[in-house]
């Protein structure tokens, strides 16, 4: 059994060894990953012996098939975009397993849990074992980790439909930035209003006063790609 199919056990996400614990591609095979590799053995540090000998199910694109996770890791820690992503952690919000796995897809520096350590980890799908985790007690330690960082601050920006927010659709992301989450409900804390460096708000048209936290991660991260992220490179995978 692999790393995936291990942590999917313990979560009872799938019964049947032969498939994946997370949902395939739409348009993909049924059968998700390789089998056993075929031929003489590869030589090199980033090869994992197991998966070799056993195929590899994991949730990984196709360069990292076979590829140990240190190895997977360090390639990814090569390339890593500048913006991170941090979400407060009052109530334990289920949605911070997907937003960690977002963040894993646009490949955030770092992703940040504010308040309680323990958090959901079934969203994440694994991910978060080849994402940066960091955890602050408070969003002023946070905020301090950031402004203190190597190579400059980083900002923080919170996401809350505030009077006073920046309209995303039409503001520039700062190419260094940290993207800050409230709980879903009640959206960003009294603390975390005061000690950022601005928020800004996602344009709705319809009945609800908010959107699904995780969404709005997803639609933030996706905005900072669209104005930073190199889409000629060989790395922007597309499924």
């Amino acid at each position: 059994m692999n790393e995936d199919d291990a942590a999917a056990a313990g979560s009872g996400v799938a019964d049947d060894p032969a498939r994946a614990p997370y949902d395939p591609m739409p348009h993909g095979p049924e059968e998700v990953g390789v089998g056993p590799w075929d031929g003489p053995l590869p030589e090199g540090d980033h090869w994992d012996p197991d998966l070799l000998r056993e195929g590899d199910r994991r949730n990984v694109v196709d360069r990292y098939r076979y590829w140990t996770m240190a190895a997977i890791v360090a390639d990814l820690d090569s390339r890593r975009h500048g913006f991170h992503v941090a979400i407060e952690n009052w109530q334990h919000d289920f949605n911070i397993g997907t937003i960690v796995r977002t963040a894993n897809a646009f490949l955030a520096a770092e992703v940040h849990i504010v308040g309680n350590r323990r958090w959901n980890r079934r969203g994440a799908m694994v991910t978060d074992r080849y994402q940066h985790i960091r955890h602050h007690p408070t969003v002023p330690d946070l905020a301090a980790y950031l402004h203190q960082l190597p190579g400059g601050p980083v900002r923080l920006l919170g996401i809350d439909n505030l009077p006073g927010s920046l309209h995303l659709e039409t503001m520039r992301l700062p190419r260094d930035v940290c993207l800050l989450f409230g709980q879903e409900g009640p959206g960003l804390s009294a603390e975390a209003r005061a000690v950022c460096d601005g928020t800004f708000s996602i344009a709705q048209f319809g009945s609800t006063r908010s959107i699904n936290a995780s969404s709005a991660a997803a639609i933030a991260m996706h905005t900072w790609i669209r104005e930073y992220a190199d889409l000629s490179s060989e790395d922007a995978w597309r499924g």
